[in-house]
């Protein structure tokens, strides 16, 4: 647990000086800035006024951002390592694989939890300053919904970064997922299949293997319940799953997700060829 915690200190450490962490906190910090700038917090849109139409403006533009910045840079992590030559130093000192591995993934964890969260956190202390009401079920869903989603796609960059041969194989590799993965948001994948008359559970249920989609949908659920905006396909989510179901599964899923990714992605570096 020792070489765990202080190889993710080093980590964390490292991307602290990083140029990619400071545009990555900028990014995050600027939205929350700009969303109350631009008076967010005084319209109404489908009855949310306040914090909670900012808070929803806000994870939408995260679910957009926060998982190609995830991935380019996890992806960096054990792939670029390798190309610098860390692991012919690594085998000459008494850390263990797993510490070393695992030690990384928790450190990368934090640094890109971390701005994302204090940005929100920034919001609504922000917000209880100047006397506007803090929807707290909202925000602690929404956190939950950010952590889990930090889980998700490093996870799956940590599986990406192991498996991958150089830097670059690796970048190209996470753009690739990123970008089909976005390819299928909004149900692309349903209305498809939907017309060559496929049944609409099996429809849904794989449109919903996309973490990016369960993301959307699940803050769509916070102040849309009935899922009015996906049309027939709410009745098919909520026939399956529920309401409350749905929001469990939206976090249990992704984190399941990132864990088995980077489980995955251990197991294949400790088999590979660390040279």
């Amino acid at each position: 647990m020792n070489q765990l915690w202080l190889t993710a200190k080093l980590d964390i450490v490292e991307s602290l000086r990083a140029r990619w962490f400071q545009i990555y906190t900028l990014v995050f910090g600027g939205i929350v800035a700009l969303l109350f700038v631009f008076g967010l917090t005084e319209s109404r849109v489908l009855g949310f006024i306040g914090l909670s139409r900012l808070l929803v403006t806000y994870i939408q533009l995260t679910m957009a951002i926060l998982p190609i910045f995830v991935l380019i840079t996890t992806v960096r992590s054990v792939a670029g390592d390798r190309e610098a030559g860390v692991f012919e130093y690594l085998l000459s000192l008494p850390v263990a694989l797993q510490a070393w591995f695992w030690g990384k993934f928790l450190g990368r964890y934090i640094v890109v939890f971390a701005p994302v969260f204090l940005a929100m956190l920034g919001a609504v202390i922000w917000a209880s300053i100047v006397d506007i009401e803090v929807p707290w079920n909202m925000f602690a869903y929404y956190t939950g919904l950010l952590a889990v989603m930090a889980l998700c796609f490093l996870g799956i960059g940590m599986l990406i970064s192991a498996v991958a041969r150089s830097t670059d194989m690796a970048q190209g590799a996470a753009f690739m997922i990123w970008l089909v993965l976005l390819l299928f948001l909004d149900l692309i994948l349903l209305g498809v299949m939907i017309q060559g008359r496929v049944d609409p559970e099996i429809a849904v249920t794989l449109a919903l293997v996309n973490p990016l989609q369960v993301f959307r949908t699940a803050a769509l659920a916070m102040f849309d319940p009935q899922l009015i905006v996906l049309g027939p396909s709410a009745y098919v989510i909520l026939d399956l799953f529920g309401a409350d179901g749905f929001r469990l599964f939206a976090l249990a899923y992704p984190a399941a997700l990132g864990i088995g990714s980077a489980a995955l992605g251990y197991f294949l570096f400790r088999r590979g060829d660390l040279l």
